[in-house]
């Protein structure tokens, strides 16, 4: 099993230079602190960020960046977008297996 890593916190001050301007494409993972299903996620997402060095794995706490919550309609956590190229190619809202995730980011061609 691969070493865990955190994943980079954005905030709205950074999201822009983070996520929109990446050379790479980024899943994005709007959560809470308060969320449970965001705390079955996130060691998920932690893992695939190890595996994949093709993809950028960033979280944004819906709670203190309000405005790109907003701005991005997030109404559930937790939310996942993918981003490529400054634009959302890929939204999922809910917890989900490794597997299940990896298999719906290859759909998407990511």
């Amino acid at each position: 099993m691969p070493v865990q890593t955190p994943l980079l916190p954005v905030d709205d001050d950074h999201f822009t230079a983070e996520v929109l301007e990446s050379p790479v494409p980024v899943v994005v993972d709007f959560w809470a602190p308060w969320c449970a299903p965001c705390r079955v996620l996130h060691p998920v997402l932690a893992e695939l960020a190890a595996e994949r060095d093709d993809l950028r794995f960033v979280s944004l706490d819906i709670d203190v960046s309000q405005r790109t919550a907003v701005a991005y309609r997030i109404l559930s956590a937790p939310t996942l977008i993918a981003f490529r190229d400054g634009q959302p190619v890929l939204t999922l809202v809910g917890a989900r297996p490794k597997r299940r995730l990896a298999a719906e980011l290859a759909a998407a061609g990511l």
